[in-house]
């Protein structure tokens, strides 16, 4: 269920977009919105385009932000609030903060999802631990009856390598874990997954590349994995 359309790069965030303190903004056309590696649009189309983007504001280690982007269900419109803090400490980042992923055009609270989240990092590798706070998880719950999602946890491990000069590589593996009660009425863990390239352009464009998606067991052709390519700014 989740969100739509047209982002690639967003997949794996690790939080917080500025190295300097003040105000950045981000925006980027993708082909398909995949999100922990299913559709957030049409599952029948290999190509659903969508525009994403969002601001951050940064202050020492202390960051807030939204990103928003279309999406193929909630009339449409996925919005984000995140907040947090990261820093350094020997050379390991970290960083933990908490996510607000908000429907307005779903006329219910049910899809609206809470996550706390913490994450280290280490020279090109970052690992991630995201933790659902909120009564449901995406509506999942909503749908079989009204059983809760909370307690559902999501592991991301993403690695990205300049291979030279304005070119990087990346790769991501996820792991979904779901709450009992989601998996009582028939949901099942996954594991997700990306491997691409990005390039810089210069002036803040980059374009990138990715093939992305999820094991697919019970939750259908929203898991196949596809080629998501994107056009992005940064500001």
């Amino acid at each position: 269920m989740k969100k739509s359309v047209l982002a690639f790069a967003a997949l794996a965030i690790f939080t917080g977009a500025a190295s300097a303190d003040g105000l950045s903004a981000n925006v980027s056309l993708v082909s398909k919105y995949k999100y922990r590696g299913q559709d957030q649009s049409d599952i029948t189309k290999e190509s659903v385009p969508a525009i994403q983007g969002g601001f951050d504001y940064t202050l020492g280690g202390l960051y807030v932000g939204n990103w928003n982007s279309s999406v193929g269900f909630a009339n449409g419109t996925e919005m984000d609030l995140y907040g947090g803090y990261k820093g350094e400490a020997a050379g390991v980042g970290y960083d933990v903060g908490l996510l607000q992923y908000y429907y307005p055009g779903s006329g219910s609270s049910a899809a609206n999802t809470t996550e706390i989240y913490g994450a280290l990092s280490y020279s090109i590798a970052s690992l991630k631990y995201s933790h659902v706070v909120s009564k449901d998880y995406f509506g999942y719950g909503a749908l079989a009856g009204g059983v809760k999602g909370r307690g559902t946890g999501y592991l991301d491990l993403s690695v990205n390598y300049e291979v030279m000069a304005g070119l990087t590589l990346n790769g991501h593996v996820g792991y979904t874990s779901l709450a009992s009660d989601l998996k009582d009425v028939g949901y099942e863990n996954y594991m997700d997954y990306k491997l691409g390239a990005t390039y810089d352009l210069g002036n803040g464009l980059s374009v990138s590349g990715a093939y992305v998606g999820a094991e697919k067991k019970n939750w259908g052709d929203g898991n196949k994995g596809r080629l998501v390519v994107a056009l992005s700014k940064a500001m």
